[in-house]
């Protein structure tokens, strides 16, 4: 049978308002109550309940952890570095799935139903309108991996896509490439266009550059492979592409060594955010690393700030990248 506050109370000799003060923290209880009851705790096997916790302090010690494109491998490492943070802190994470067609109204309404304390967006490609809708609605709010901009709405941790373009534009041209492609992610998603943005600007600074541009439909393995396909087969490629991510470049890459070409030989490769599989001996993606760990422990921690002081004022933290040399770029000039 479960064991319940009132069983405690009656082993320890306690009152139940005693046993309810031990097991809330910074609640006012003398050091003899303290000992009886966790003593009467453990002899009975006794864990208090969150959600009985939550209706007395108003707190379920719930976040929110919202994010959608969990195709893509990286999240596994964004998952699992989040719900870690979490845990450590005595917090438990409520997953929300926005993949597909999952309403966005319907998301916000169940995160509200549940009480939760915060929520943190986990996403480089969802509008910045949901993290916005989720603060309109009174839910302490952080987006990760969010859009860099003058004014935002809501706290943003991250880092700023338009320079991680000209990173690899730089590194590009630093190894002499001068006919040079992006291989992009959706059009539509802000991180292509910001990257995209920042890669023009640097390539434009070298006369004599040619930039070709394309799209995979997501980030994801197959239509990173399907893209490269398709850029074989309408014509000679070009020496070198920056790719949405590593995803992406892995499947292109998949495919360009099935269709006889060298990496770095007759094609240079450069992805982005140096997801595990990067560095894997058969892949050895030179890559350009976004501080997952940074990001989501900074992100952790101001969701529960904002979940402690809402009026906190709303900043933008934007983290710095590395590049990580490996062997799908020729050596540098």
């Amino acid at each position: 049978m479960t064991v319940t506050l009132k069983d405690v109370a009656e082993r320890a000799g306690v009152s139940r308002s005693a046993v309810s003060r031990t097991f809330t923290p910074g609640a006012s209880v003398s050091a003899k109550t303290r000992s009886k009851v966790e003593q009467a705790a453990a002899e009975l096997g006794y864990a208090p309940s969150a959600l009985a916790s939550g209706l007395s302090t108003g707190r379920t010690k719930l976040i929110g952890l919202v994010s959608n494109n969990f195709r893509n491998p990286i999240f596994l490492e964004v998952f699992d570095l989040f719900t870690r943070a979490i845990q450590d802190r005595g917090l438990r994470p409520l997953l929300v799935n926005l993949s597909e067609d999952t309403d966005p109204e319907a998301a916000i309404r169940m995160l509200r139903q549940y009480s939760v304390d915060a929520v943190i967006v986990a996403s480089s490609t969802l509008s910045p309108a949901f993290a916005a809708n989720c603060k309109a609605a009174g839910l302490p709010v952080v987006h990760a991996f969010g859009r860099a901009t003058r004014r935002p709405e809501v706290p943003v941790v991250g880092i700023d896509n338009v320079e991680a373009g000209r990173m690899a534009a730089r590194a590009l041209l630093a190894r002499g490439y001068r006919d040079i492609g992006f291989l992009g992610g959706p059009a539509g998603a802000t991180t292509t266009q910001d990257r995209l943005a920042g890669f023009r600007q640097e390539l434009a600074r070298h006369p004599g550059c040619r930039l070709r541009e394309s799209f995979a439909s997501t980030y994801s393995h197959d239509a990173g492979a399907a893209e490269m396909s398709r850029l074989i087969d309408s014509g000679p490629l070009a020496e070198a592409y920056f790719c949405g991510d590593d995803v992406i470049a892995i499947g292109a890459l998949g495919v360009l060594r099935k269709a006889g070409r060298e990496v770095p030989g007759d094609v240079g490769l450069i992805g982005f955010n140096d997801m595990e599989a990067a560095s894997w001996d058969l892949v050895t993606l030179t890559t350009i690393r976004q501080p997952l760990d940074e990001i989501i422990a900074v992100s952790v921690g101001q969701a529960i700030a904002l979940s402690e002081q809402p009026e906190t004022p709303v900043t933008q933290t934007l983290l710095p990248l590395t590049l990580i040399e490996r062997g799908t770029l020729r050596p540098g000039m």
